[in-house]
Order: C-alpha cells, then sequence, then structure tokens
C-alpha cells in the first residue's frame, strides 16, 4: 500500500508543477525574472493603473516579442480600461504564443461575457478544464464569471 502511495505522489508531482503554471517545455522559470519592466507593471496592474502599465507591457513586448505574459498582462489592462479591441488583439496574440495560458483563456472568456458572446466564453471555460486537470483559479473564476452573467441575462441553461 505504501508502494502504491509512492507511486501516485511520484506521477502527480509534475503534474501539479505544470497546473501551477510552471512555465514552457516543463521549465520552472518564472518568464518575469530579469525583465523590471514586466514586474513594474504587474504592480501597476494591482494598483489599477492600467494606461501606466500599458506604457511599461508596450516596451516588454518590443523587446521579447514572444512574451506571452506581457501580452496578457496588455489584454488585461485594455480590457478593464474597456478598450475591447485593443484587449481582443493582445489575449488573441497571447494564445498564438503559448495556446495554454491559462491566465489569457480566463481572462479572454471575461471579455467574451462584456462582448455577450456567451458561447465563446464557455468555449474558454472546456480549454480550461482540460487544462486544469487537478482544478485551478482560472477555471473557477471564469466558471464564476459565465454564472454571474447568466444570472444577469436571466439565462436557465
Amino acid at each position: 500500500m505504501l508502494r502504491l502511495f509512492a507511486v501516485v505522489v511520484a506521477l502527480a508531482f509534475p503534474l501539479a508543477v505544470h497546473a501551477a503554471g510552471g512555465g514552457e517545455a516543463g521549465s520552472t522559470a518564472d518568464p518575469r525574472l530579469g525583465n523590471p519592466e514586466l514586474i513594474a507593471a504587474e504592480k501597476l496592474i494591482k494598483e489599477w493603473k492600467y494606461a501606466e502599465a500599458i506604457t511599461r507591457l508596450e516596451k516588454v513586448v518590443q523587446t521579447d516579442t514572444r512574451n506571452a505574459d506581457a501580452f496578457n498582462w496588455l489584454g488585461y489592462a485594455h480590457r478593464k480600461l474597456n478598450k475591447l479591441p485593443e484587449a481582443r488583439t493582445h489575449y488573441a496574440k497571447a494564445l498564438e504564443i503559448k495556446p495554454d495560458h491559462k491566465g489569457a483563456l480566463e481572462y479572454q472568456g471575461e471579455m467574451f461575457l462584456m462582448l455577450d458572446d456567451l458561447k465563446a466564453a464557455e468555449g474558454n471555460l472546456a480549454r480550461l478544464d482540460k487544462l486544469c486537470f487537478f482544478g485551478c483559479s482560472e477555471y473557477t473564476d471564469l466558471k464564476k464569471a459565465i454564472a454571474e452573467y447568466k444570472q444577469r441575462k436571466g439565462i436557465t441553461s
């Protein structure tokens, strides 16, 4: 029995690390390391200073055109400023770079709800369901946003 437990733990550990956002291709490197502009932008976003964050994030993507996190945050900041066409573009770029970017899938799904595109939001939720084998906050948050949207709109299904 103890041996079976050890095997289960050994198999589950790498999945848990990946589910926690372990980076590209199994890497556990944090993409913010060595990028003070991205760190500063995330701090500004947490302070609701979206326009200032956008300025910083644009510098990041000028020098690192494959930074899915920076494009995701650009989408987020634009969405919070109700600039939905710009948000759409940046989320699409983040997901082009990293199709399994859980944050971009969640936030893009929330943008779809703002655009009254429930079907697209539910599509993102289904993708997150497949990615989040043990569950994840992105799935939970988007599921809650969809439920609240349906309640506001009087949708019962």
